[in-house]
């Protein structure tokens, strides 16, 4: 009987359908706990969260002495104070901060003299050169979202934050599977009519180098009960199967039969040349594909059929390295003497490509999980004003960047919750977030520099939230105010308040240590309008120009023992297990300009705040009030 293919289907629809049959059969990523030093090149299953604080001690971030910032008062060029050798700590950077010291003098600006005495002619302000608790990685902190590629960088913030163990996508084991009577093992003095065979090493090297472990087995001849014992072992053994030679119609062309036999065959025959013999089959939930012998026919089989499930099965996305321009949202300095590369995060807004720099702290090993290029700062040049157009060294793809979701604003850990539930759902959809206050929010929204902020601002004449602000700043309506979630602000207090802190003019009391947000944060406008209302001199109140960037690091600040209150959201301090005095219930609302408002990107948020599962997820985090997220509240 003379052979035919069973089809001749197009690529686009044998890949299409051949993925929904394997899925429908549960075919798709599975997880594996592996030990952090062996995780780079590998995707998160799940999301990694710092179990402790990086640094988890207050150490100098100077060589110099350890004081405690109060004796220091009063010294100037004119006037300089005197310490003996019981007010300071000589320390060196990275030592542990001296007990009862909160600050460090830089061993330039200090005069030694042969008593022991030490004299400073300026005042030290408290935590001045001291890394503190948290700088880098606070306790709770959700360090890699699920579904990301494990860098060198983030092992190392993983590590920093305790994590040692993680869940990753499990490299897919491929079986490759050579057969035929005239093929041979490799070797430099094959007889006539001898084959070598080297396909399965060209194969082996192409699906490793897409992420998926290749297990070549020992040649197979062309005899149709060794061939099905062959690929019999190798499904049970591997998560996917190629059955390379035999699939076209000659007399021992057994794959198609063998396939169908232990398996189903869903096509045989795909309208691509060289290639068209493929088989795509089935068996279990396991992919096995019949590929040609001819190398150049199988290559084209493996790239454009395998390497899709393979892609699937390993959640990998592409890295970018070109240079591009990108316009900054914030001034970068820099001295003379260096070239500097300052990691930064990018996303799209419109076609305009923005560049937002990180921490640039020579410890801060988290930004380096963050970026998304490099800004290369020439020597000689002392830096660049917020507006330039600066050349960027991409670590991330144009893809990725199109897909990003800028976020710039307010800082609360649901941002990076809503990030996840996004990319989890939708692989393609990317969140990046940068905490510059509420204040920051709307000022990115008027510069056209992202699609939306976060924003908590408190109308201290009204008592209103948000409303007079966003009437003031975008009188044409041209940027829309979502709701989000009600969230519990209050003064964050050491476990089992020691301090016995009852109400808030308590933070002004006699030893009272304070750790503040930083100017322009909604958090600190509401405390600096709580120490009006109350008549509390803030000059007097110890620490409260001491600033923090979220709220995590506050509660970081406050477990560690280097503070003793800081006004912050319940969430923050639950992840510590503090005390908490709640103060109000605040509106945490979210802006989003009409530029951005059909974006598939901010479209994927209001979804994913519309969900059950961020419902569910955010009043397991503890203080906050869900009511309809993601309805447009006029304005």
């Amino acid at each position: 009987m003379e052979f035919e293919y069973l089809t001749n289907v197009s690529l686009e629809k044998a890949n299409r359908e051949y993925l929904k049959a394997l899925t429908d059969n549960g075919f798709g990523p599975e997880s594996e706990r592996i030990r952090v030093q062996n995780a780079c090149g590998r995707m998160t299953a799940d999301a990694v969260y710092a179990k402790i604080s990086a640094p988890h001690y207050e150490s100098s971030a100077m060589d110099g002495i350890a004081i405690k910032a109060g004796d220091s008062f009063g010294a100037t060029e004119t006037t300089p104070v005197t310490l003996s050798g019981k007010q300071y700590t000589v320390v060196d950077t990275g030592d542990l901060l001296p007990e009862g010291c909160d600050a460090v003098i830089m061993v330039e600006e200090i005069v030694r003299h042969d008593d022991g005495t030490v004299k400073i002619f300026a005042p030290a302000a408290p935590w001045q050169h001291i890394r503190q608790i948290g700088e880098d990685i606070c306790a709770g902190e959700m360090i890699l979202p699920a579904h990301v590629k494990v860098t060198p960088a983030s092992i190392g913030a993983m590590i920093a934050g305790g994590v040692l163990e993680i869940e990753v996508v499990k490299k897919p084991k491929v079986g490759i599977i050579p057969s035929g009577d005239e093929i041979v093992a490799p070797c430099t003095d094959p007889l006539p009519g001898e084959i070598q065979e080297f396909n399965s090493s060209i194969f082996s090297a192409m699906v490793e180098e897409w992420g998926a472990e290749a297990v070549v087995y020992s040649i197979v001849p062309d005899k149709y009960g060794m061939i099905k014992s062959a690929v019999l072992k190798a499904a049970e053994e591997c998560d996917m199967v190629i059955l390379n030679a035999g699939s076209s119609a000659g007399r021992e062309d057994y794959s198609a039969k063998v396939i169908g036999e232990i398996g189903e065959v869903l096509y045989h025959g795909v309208a691509i040349k060289p290639g068209k013999p493929a088989i795509l089959g089935i068996c279990g939930k396991k992919p096995v594909l019949g590929v040609p012998g001819y190398p150049v026919s199988g290559i084209i089989v493996i790239e454009e059929i395998l390497r899709p499930l393979i892609g699937y099965c390993t959640e990998k996305a592409g890295n970018g390295g070109t240079e591009v321009e990108a316009v900054l949202t914030r001034p970068v300095i820099s001295g003379l003497k260096y070239q500097e590369f300052v990691r930064a995060r990018l996303g799209y807004v419109g076609n305009k490509l923005i560049v937002t720099p990180l921490n640039r702290g020579a410890g801060v090993v988290s930004s380096f999980v963050k970026a998304d290029g490099i800004l290369e700062v020439p020597q000689g040049c002392e830096g660049y004003r917020t507006g330039d157009s600066v050349k960027v060294k991409l670590l991330a793809s144009e893809e990725k960047l199109r897909s990003t979701l800028v976020v710039v604003g307010s800082h609360d850990p649901l941002l990076d919750e809503i990030g996840n539930m996004m990319h989890t759902n939708d692989r393609s959809v990317y969140m990046s977030s940068m905490h510059v206050g509420s204040m920051g929010a709307i000022m990115a929204m008027r510069r056209g520099e992202a699609h939306a902020g976060g924003c908590h601002l408190l109308d201290t004449e009204t008592g209103e939230y948000n409303l007079s602000y966003m009437r003031k700043h975008f009188p044409n309506r041209d940027v829309k105010l979502v709701r989000c979630v009600g969230r519990r602000q209050g003064l964050i207090l050491q476990k089992g308040n020691p301090m016995e802190i009852t109400c808030f003019e308590d933070i002004a009391g006699e030893n009272i240590r304070y750790v503040n947000r930083q100017k322009g944060s909604g958090t600190r406008i509401l405390t600096d309008y709580l120490c009006k209302q109350y008549k509390l001199d803030v000059k007097k109140i110890y620490g409260y120009d001491r600033e923090e960037m979220t709220h995590t690091s506050v509660a970081a600040q406050i477990a560690s023992g280097s503070a003793d209150a800081g006004m912050g959201i319940f969430s923050a301090a639950q992840i510590y297990g503090l005390d908490f005095y709640p103060i109000c219930i605040e509106e945490y609302d979210i802006l989003i300009p009409d530029y951005a408002w059909d974006t598939p990107m901010v479209k994927a948020m209001l979804d994913t705040m519309k969900s059950d599962a961020f419902r569910e997820r955010i009043m397991a985090m503890g203080g906050y009030t869900v009511d309809n997220p993601g309805e447009l509240i006029e304005y």
